[in-house]
């Protein structure tokens, strides 16, 4: 990931806090940090589809994040310090979680659409859509996933020996 072009030319870069069942991304948010870029994280609203992207200021700043019913590490609800992608310079590049992907860009999430709702969101900013690329297993790339006209398909899916 860290050697991917799109990467190391991406500044302002969007990445989820891993669940234990995802490909881990703590290494991935220590290296953003390394090379001086910035990072923002996912704030999932519950009962809605709305997610939003906001700044961490450190790698260390995730030990200070709340964790929710969903058992996910997040800025709580009264964190209104923290600056939020679409609302600044918006943002190069989005890495994606899910639970399977097929060849052509379609990605299962997990049911709420926040990631299409969040890059609907972004195709209204100045800068346009962001660079999205899925981080997963090869037990995850499937020969099709279900999709609906409101998926937004993936750029680029990374998995070990793709």
């Amino acid at each position: 990931v860290i050697d991917h072009p799109k990467y190391q030319e991406s500044k302002r870069i969007a990445i989820f806090l891993s669940m234990p069942d995802e490909v881990q991304t703590e290494e991935i948010i220590k290296d953003i940090f390394k090379q001086g870029k910035e990072c923002f994280i996912p704030r999932y609203k519950p009962q809605s589809n709305h997610m939003e992207m906001l700044k961490l200021s450190s790698a260390e700043d995730i030990s200070s994040l709340a964790l929710t019913s969903w058992n996910i590490l997040q800025p709580s609800d009264d964190d209104t310090a923290r600056e939020e992608a679409l609302a600044g310079g918006g943002l190069d590049l989005i890495f994606m979680p899910g639970l399977g992907f097929d060849k052509k860009g379609n990605r299962l999430g997990r049911g709420k659409g926040y990631y299409d709702t969040y890059l609907e969101r972004c195709m209204k900013h100045p800068r346009g859509k962001p660079y999205t690329i899925a981080l997963a297993f090869r037990e995850q790339i499937c020969e099709s996933v279900p999709v609906t006209e409101n998926d937004v398909p993936i750029d680029e899916i990374l998995y070990e020996d793709c």
